[in-house]
């Protein structure tokens, strides 16, 4: 593992600026690897690590910088639950754990700097300095990652009956004997406008 701060310059790179949401992933993502042991997930337990993030924040680019989990690699799954956490799990043990921040922290960090300017600054201070106990709850999970959805999967590619595009990893679903991609489905996140 790298030291705290050679992660705050990796994500202030990644994200573009250095915000109490990084510190705060940082962290996060730095006391779940500590919890499973993992203490090389960008190199010796890089094929380890699949996590799952539940916030599309300033956290989850920290919590990509300190995981080496992107999901172009297809070891991050984001799930939009709109919640301050992540479970990170090993695929070698099949053991996980979700850590979520406590929003107590926040009021926490407003307690201890009254004296900084800022919400921001106060808890990007407070952040780095109190406990992993203070700043999130955590518990042991199981988590069913099938073949599709792991690193490295190279399943049969279908073409949608409707649009005619392309379906990777199983994505597709057969609707009245047609094998369609979920937005033809009616799951697009999209309408079609004119231009």
């Amino acid at each position: 593992m790298k030291t705290f701060d050679e992660y705050v310059e990796l994500a202030q790179a990644a994200h573009g600026h250095i915000c109490a949401g990084q510190i705060l992933g940082i962290r996060l993502a730095v006391y779940g690897l500590r919890l499973l042991g993992l203490d090389d997930p960008t190199g010796a337990h890089r094929k380890r690590l699949v996590t799952y993030v539940e916030i599309d924040r300033c956290a989850t680019d920290a919590i990509q910088v300190v995981t080496g989990c992107r999901l172009g690699k297809r070891a991050l799954k984001f799930l939009d639950f709109g919640k301050m956490a992540a479970t990170f799990c090993d695929l070698e043990t099949g053991r996980a754990v979700r850590v979520a921040a406590l929003d107590a922290a926040k009021d926490r960090a407003r307690e201890l700097y009254p004296q900084l300017g800022s919400r921001n600054e106060q808890q990007m201070r407070a952040y780095r300095e109190m406990t992993d106990q203070d700043l999130f709850a955590h518990q042991w999970v199981r988590v069913s990652i099938g073949p599709p959805d792991l690193p490295g999967f190279k399943g049969p590619r279908v073409v949608c009956a409707s649009c005619g595009e392309g379906i990777s990893f199983q994505r597709e679903t057969v609707i009245g004997g047609l094998t369609v991609c979920r937005a033809c489905a009616g799951q697009a996140y999209y309408t079609p406008a004119e231009p």
